[in-house]
């Protein structure tokens, strides 16, 4: 079962929203698009059939979305639940509007939250209402689920959850269609990444490609600069802003743009990631990921996901997560001596 886009075109009135693209995302595959909002949401309506291409078609293998309505499921950003229900009658309530092989017990066990069946869903934390969510659309057990900024604001322990869920999927054959603006998530939930907006659709690559040993061979030995003390230009509003490094607590490259983060804002560099990589190497940075460099005197915890895929927490007022590739896991570990 594949869900597939062929030529698909979406234009509002003269502006493009995105061009025509071709994506199939497969049985088994666990396949994430980063946006912005207008791209996410013009998605959703047309999966929905609130609103229709410009041109193209969208198929459930040979067949129109209409025609397969019962095999998509849909995680929203914003959920729908019936406050005044416990966990266990909402699950209950859901199943009744589908056919399905799950049971109420399987799903509430699968989102962790068997210790709290009885409790009302109005006295949930946002996190737990989430998995609760999460519960709903199990229960429905659908071919294809569609997830909407999936693990946005949840807490630690939701996001392993959704992740272990996300796999369990992928494992019963199941396909997963992620819509997200948050890079991070993506690199982290899906197997293959792809950036859509009104250039096209491009594919993200994380790791793997014969760019990683060129990135691997810029932290070797030979490339270590002497400890100097300098600072690092940004452009603000035509201003030149320069920070020290170790304002800097982690550095992010999009669409080849680099942007320092700094106490929760972001300032657009004037250099590569690479270039910056080589420069902050001696202050101790850390390119933890192939679009990310992290300041490793800001980094609290290292969490791992699952057995290829892992995270750094830092120390901020955020707790940001950034992205570790697998390769990046085992220098990590040999730099701190593990």
């Amino acid at each position: 079962m594949s869900l597939q886009f062929i030529n698909a075109e979406k234009r509002i009135h003269d502006s493009v929203v995105f061009p025509a693209f071709d994506l199939s995302i497969e049985s088994g595959k666990i396949v994430a698009v980063y946006s912005s909002v207008n791209v996410r949401e013009q998605l959703i309506d047309l999966l929905l059939e609130r609103s229709k291409l410009s041109h193209g078609q969208i198929l459930i293998e040979e067949s129109s979305i209409s025609e397969n309505k019962s095999k998509i499921g849909f995680f929203f950003l914003h959920e729908s639940l019936y406050e005044r229900l416990s966990i266990e009658e909402m699950v209950q309530f859901t199943k009744g509007l589908y056919i399905s092989s799950t049971t109420i017990e399987e799903a509430i066990q699968t989102v962790q939250l068997d210790a709290k069946r009885r409790v009302k869903i109005k006295n949930l934390s946002y996190s737990e209402r989430k998995r609760v969510q999460l519960a709903c659309l199990l229960i429905q057990n659908p071919t294809i689920c569609i997830f909407e900024e999936p693990d946005q604001n949840l807490d630690l322990e939701s996001k392993r959850i959704f992740l272990t869920v996300l796999q369990k999927l992928k494992q019963n054959g199941r396909s997963a269609f992620i819509l997200t603006g948050n890079m991070e998530s993506a690199v982290i939930a899906a197997d293959e990444i792809y950036r859509l907006d009104e250039n096209g659709l491009h594919s993200v690559h994380t790791e793997g490609d014969e760019n990683d040993e060129i990135e691997n061979s810029s932290t070797s030995a030979e490339s270590i600069l002497p400890v100097r003390f300098e600072k690092i230009p940004t452009k603000v509003n035509e201003k030149i802003v320069l920070f020290e490094p170790t304002e800097i607590d982690y550095i992010e490259s999009n669409d080849g743009q680099s942007f320092l983060h700094i106490k929760g804002e972001s300032f657009p560099s004037v250099s590569t990631l690479n270039d910056l990589e080589a420069r902050l190497l001696p202050f101790g940075f850390f390119r933890c990921h192939r679009s990310y460099i992290v300041n490793l005197q800001k980094v609290r915890e290292v969490i791992t996901w699952t057995r290829n895929s892992y995270s750094l927490v830092l120390d901020d007022a955020e707790k940001s997560t950034i992205p570790l590739s697998k390769t990046k896991m085992v220098e990590l570990k040999e730099l701190l001596g593990l």
